[in-house]
């Protein structure tokens, strides 16, 4: 699924009005049927005070046109328009007469804080004040109305977005409607997916209003969304006729004294991802420590005892995952260094792999195109810097991913991997996933999938996607606060299988 910015969505929308041979309120009547019917569902005629809080502009015309549809359908709605500006647009107009038709009264104009309604813990708010469109921030009295929504403890309602979010540039500390659920419209925004923002949110819903297909095929987005059906389409059979050797060999190059457990994840979860064959280069005493927790695991060891110390070996045809516990001794840098640029196929770095790079980016033009960096945000300033906020840190991302041709995992709570072809947003994974050890279950996963000879951005997006899911299912016995990152290795395959499994029907009910 495509994430668009506000511009291409207003662009989408005229296209669609031109093709389809639709008016603009036509479009704006879709919309507001499609999410009454999401709230209709939902409520099922329950007699629930629901106040609607209406802007001037468009996003004010869904909402008089959703309140229109709840009240012709039974419901206790009582509609607001916030009075914040002489300036009306024109489809708004045609839902303020409309709903005067069905009600036979005007709406209830807000115009300074003497007018703001008292909220009860029972209502369910619908936000309809400002969408996509809005280009500043939100003040003077209209900033005290947010804030008297917010402090409410109604069940608050967005449509397309919380007034004063914007779709896709930095916010300020101007007030944002904090909202419990959103309903948008055609693709989710970039700002649903930033740790700035995603709060304001809370769960969303993408509804699918129609807009132009051939738009939407053509426009470039600011970032794709990967979700469980891209995922479907990313995963390959397996041939019946085939052996280990069709499946790949990675070699884990990782641990060192009191960090072993990191070079036992990685290799484990290549294992459990699907590698034909697993070998980890480790340091001499963490033999014992891997060969009995990962049986399947073959092993060479450093000349090093507690910790890495070259990269002589005679294995060929291998995916590299360098990093994970691997430590930061100068003969550990020397053979990471001799590691790295004696590959010719990409590699997976992670953790302390990236703060050895970091040491000298001049390495970065002996690592193989389209390798994988996999840091988290500390390890990532030390390849892009300091930034301001998600937006220029994305920006930052971008460009050195386009500079060094190198593809970056941006770990967090929704993990953004950045690519020279375009940015990538992942939709699954949870709270209890920010453990110790998880990362080094993602490194083995992702350079599973390359050992199986997938592209290595189709590797990474697969494997970013398989970790969470593997950490949704796992949630479901252990919780957040149990979820240890063994359980969510053990999970990838129970995670591959959900991936096809068709939900329960339910049975229908007797009359």
């Amino acid at each position: 699924m495509k994430i668009l910015s506000g511009e291409q969505l207003a662009q989408a929308d005229a296209s669609t009005i031109q093709k389809q041979q639709i008016s603009s309120i036509d479009l704006m009547e879709r919309v507001a049927t499609l999410v009454f019917e999401r709230l209709h569902q939902r409520l099922n005629g329950a007699p629930v005070p629901i106040k609607v809080f209406c802007g001037i502009g468009n996003n004010g015309g869904d909402g008089l046109a959703i309140a229109r549809h709840l009240i012709q359908h039974g419901y206790h709605v009582t509609t607001y328009v916030t009075n914040c500006s002489k300036k009306r647009s024109k489809d708004f107009l045609v839902n303020y007469d409309r709903i005067k038709e069905v009600t036979k009264d005007w709406p209830i104009l807000l115009s300074c804080k003497d007018d703001f309604p008292e909220i009860g813990q029972q209502d369910i708010v619908i936000d309809a004040i400002f969408g996509t469109g809005i280009n500043r921030p939100i003040d003077g009295w209209m900033a005290e109305f947010v804030e008297h929504i917010n402090n409410s403890r109604a069940f608050k309602v967005a449509v397309d977005m919380p007034s004063g979010l914007f779709a896709d540039q930095a916010q300020n500390d101007a007030p944002v409607i904090r909202a419990n659920h959103t309903f948008t419209f055609q693709t989710p925004k970039l700002s649903f997916f930033l740790p700035e923002t995603g709060n304001l949110v809370g769960t969303y819903e993408v509804i699918n209003i129609g807009l132009d297909p051939e738009y939407m095929m053509q426009v470039q987005p600011l970032a794709n969304l990967v979700d469980k059906d891209l995922a479907q389409r990313m995963y390959k059979n397996r041939n019946p006729f085939s052996h280990k050797g069709d499946y790949g060999h990675v070699l884990v190059m990782a641990g060192s004294e009191g960090k072993m457990g990191a070079a036992v994840l990685a290799s484990g979860a290549a294992i459990n991802a699907g590698a034909g064959k697993v070998t980890a280069l480790i340091p001499e005493d963490g033999n014992t420590i891997l060969q009995c927790s990962v049986p399947e695991v073959m092993s060479i060891l450093s000349s090093g005892e507690s910790h890495v110390t070259n990269f002589d070996h005679e294995l060929q045809n291998y995916v590299l995952c360098v990093g994970p516990g691997l430590g930061l001794k100068d003969d550990t840098f020397s053979a990471f260094a001799k590691a790295i640029s004696k590959q010719a196929s990409p590699v997976v770095i992670d953790a302390d792999g990236i703060n050895l790079l970091s040491r000298d980016l001049g390495l970065l033009k002996k690592i193989p195109e389209n390798s994988i960096l996999t840091p988290h945000d500390g390890e990532l300033k030390g390849l892009i810097g300091e930034w301001k906020g998600s937006y220029d840190k994305l920006s930052k991302a971008q460009k050195f991913s386009m500079e060094h041709k190198v593809i970056l995992v941006l770990k967090g709570a929704f993990t953004f991997t950045v690519t020279p072809q375009g940015m990538f947003v992942n939709d699954s994974g949870n709270p209890g996933m920010a453990t110790a050890g998880s990362g080094d279950v993602l490194s083995g996963v992702i350079a599973a999938f390359l050992a199986q000879k997938y592209d290595p951005i189709t590797a990474t997006l697969f494997g970013v996607y398989l970790h969470g899911a593997s950490g949704d299912l796992a949630v479901q016995t252990y919780a957040h606060e149990g979820l240890k990152a063994s359980i969510i290795s053990n999970f990838i395959g129970p995670a591959i299988l959900n991936l096809f499994r068709q939900p329960q029907q339910q049975p229908p009910q007797q009359q």
